[in-house]
């Protein structure tokens, strides 16, 4: 695969860079543009794939650059019109896969230590800010860019939270079998407000969505396939193959599969509007927590550092009450 770059181009402002790839490049990979710090974007000419790997600093969960670098790559390949021009050819993009460069984590989710410093400070704008590029992210991956392009998510490792409202607004979902899932927002008295409801709501129904969330429990990817969430497990170190065995393998019906998908989200269309609409409830509901909840949560993110800096693989058993029984989460 080769690595994308941008180039700046005389348009409209919302359409100031496309992706150019340079065969002859002895580069190994570069950043989109200089300015995409915590993303990795390669891309397939073959597939018509553009792979995006997430590249945290520190613990990898959702900050604010790495949302930023998210909206803007995707508002990069809307601009392109689902094109990449490879030594100035246009090459249709067929499937975007959204994956991760951090050992054993898709993604933590939300950026916890954030929420609790606004929190204390009462300031509901920043939060509102959050969840507003949560949503934009978010909504992106569920209209596929307004182009015939297959979203693929692939975990290898823990998707919480955030995390995993990130996978569950893919089409197609593939999970090395060690991955773990979850929604542990609950044990610190707050929900999942990016989109979990609205997903799992149209894929199980809202009760069993209500039991998953509120449950605040873990779920491996063979569970999850088993109830129509995973639509591929594959076994552990063999994700990134797997994915691109089933790209490969949906290619020559590329133009009726991603055609299947669209009618599925006509049929079950989620919207912007519904995404803030309940990402705001979300925004409220984190400032009415009280100092306990905050604490929980300021405890697990200090496990959560501990683990990133490798000196403690999981979160000990007790060490935040109830959190000790969700592994690494």
């Amino acid at each position: 695969m080769t690595v994308l770059r941008t180039l700046p181009v005389d348009r409209d402002r919302s359409c100031q860079r496309f992706f150019q790839i340079d065969e002859g490049s002895p580069s190994p990979w570069r950043r989109l543009d200089g300015s995409h710090r915590q993303l990795e974007t390669q891309f397939d000419p073959e597939l018509g794939a553009i792979w995006v790997f997430m590249r945290p600093e520190g613990v990898p969960c959702f900050n604010l650059d790495l949302l930023a670098d998210l909206v803007d790559c995707h508002r990069v390949i809307e601009a392109n019109e689902g094109t990449v021009y490879v030594d100035g050819a246009p090459v249709r993009v067929r499937y975007l896969a959204l994956a991760s460069r951090a050992p054993g984590v898709f993604n933590y989710g939300g950026d916890l230590a954030l929420f609790a410093r606004l929190a204390e400070a009462r300031d509901r704008q920043r939060l509102l800010h959050y969840a507003t590029l949560c949503v934009d992210n978010i909504y992106q991956q569920i209209a596929c860019f307004h182009r015939p392009i297959i979203t693929v998510a692939l975990v290898q490792g823990a998707a919480l939270g955030g995390g995993f409202e990130a996978v569950l607004s893919n089409q197609v979902i593939i999970a090395e079998r060690g991955s773990t899932f979850g929604f542990p927002e609950i044990l610190f008295n707050l929900f999942p407000g990016m989109g979990a409801y609205s997903f799992l709501a149209r894929l199980i129904g809202s009760r069993r969505a209500e039991e998953i969330i509120y449950s605040g429990a873990t779920y491996g990817a063979a569970e999850l396939a088993e109830i129509g969430i995973v639509d591929v497990v594959a076994e552990d170190g063999q994700g990134e193959e797997v994915a691109t065995r089933f790209m490969k393998d949906h290619l020559r019906r590329h133009n009726g599969y991603s055609a299947l998908l669209q009618a599925r989200r006509e049929l079950f269309p989620i919207h912007h509007d519904e995404l803030m609409r309940i990402a705001t409830i979300w925004v409220d509901a984190v400032l009415r927590l009280e100092p306990k909840d905050l604490r929980i949560m300021l405890r697990l993110v200090n496990a959560q550092e501990k683990r990133n800096a490798g000196r403690d693989g999981a979160i000990a058993d007790g060490e935040v009450g109830d959190l000790g029984r969700y592994g690494s989460c």
